[in-house]
């Protein structure tokens, strides 16, 4: 068993529809398919470093609700630890709705936060003792930004590791990222929050530069088909993604990230835990849905034996 990490994030319920064209406004669309389950990038990395044998204590909100009983559910199925869970008296659990074109999967999604976008200070302060037997905290950008400001503080001044994806994105401060340990940007976030488009390797190491500058002390950047980017202890370069067919793309950045905290929290350095979590996010695609698509931990290392590189 690897050291202890906690997750600080979001859950929303997903409700997805699949149809055969995306409706214009004012357009009804017949769809073929509905299928709702537990989301929510924070959850999702969570339930993914969980299954991949990682040690998590899962921090989330949720309302007092039947979308709240799907969080608590799927963590009691999937035997996680419920006690550190939040609660909200007045607001509802989030939902994410997401409607994909099954012709093309182009999605829309509109994501409402509800609970998780309201976790307070008093809340978050309650996570600093958890802090003292940690070693990694990863989080993101769908809850509140005071919540993930404060934690990256806690987490920061008790020596913790702090990883970050900044997802959804959106701008943060230059004293945030400087208590930041790794950042984990796709493309385009990537370019959105530097300036700098990453087309290339070049391109790359301007925008972990750009990270770099402000005090982050390791960038990893995913390319979706083609990799992950890592810049880390004066070494760097490209960790190529592993070719499989996926049906179904959506949380393939969340199983990345839960696949990378996992390994790094077994010692791994961040090229061995990037290939991990390579492998974790290749077959996550090849299933439908987000937190239920997330593979177990004897299913990853067959597919690391069986894609030997």
């Amino acid at each position: 068993m690897g050291s202890k990490v906690i997750v600080f994030g979001s859950f929303v319920v997903d409700l997805m529809g699949r149809t055969p064209h995306l409706p214009a406004a004012g357009e009804t669309v017949k769809g073929s398919m509905f299928k709702m389950g537990p989301g929510g990038k924070g959850f999702n990395q969570g339930v993914a470093a969980h299954k991949a044998g990682a040690d998590v204590t899962m921090i989330t909100k949720l309302g007092k609700d039947t979308f709240g009983d799907i969080a608590v559910n799927t963590m009691k199925d999937l035997g996680m630890d419920t006690s550190k869970l939040l609660f909200s008296e007045e607001t509802e659990t989030g939902c994410a709705l997401i409607m994909v074109d099954e012709n093309t999967s182009q999605n829309e999604i509109v994501v409402i936060s509800g609970a998780c976008g309201t976790i307070t200070e008093e809340e978050t302060s309650r996570t600093a003792g958890l802090m003292d037997s940690a070693e990694y905290l990863l989080t993101q950008l769908e809850t509140n930004m005071s919540s993930i400001e404060q934690v990256i503080n806690l987490a920061y001044n008790k020596g913790v590791k702090v990883i970050l994806n900044t997802a959804p994105v959106q701008p943060v401060t230059d004293e945030l990222l400087s208590k930041v340990w790794l950042v984990t940007p796709n493309e385009v976030e990537a370019e959105i929050l530097t300036g700098v488009k990453v087309d290339s390797e070049e391109q790359a190491d301007k925008a972990a530069l750009w990270f770099f500058e402000r005090g982050v002390k390791n960038v990893l950047i995913t390319l979706g088909g083609r990799g992950v980017y890592i810049n880390a202890d004066g070494k760097k370069g490209i960790v190529p993604a592993y070719k499989v067919k996926a049906i179904d793309t959506t949380g393939a950045g969340d199983a990345f990230n839960g696949g990378l905290l996992a390994a790094l929290s077994e010692g791994k350095d961040l090229w061995e835990s990037a290939v991990f979590a390579n492998a974790l996010a290749a077959l996550s695609v090849q299933k439908l849905g987000t937190t239920m698509s997330m593979p177990y931990r004897e299913e990853i290392d067959a597919f690391l034996e069986e894609n030997k590189r």
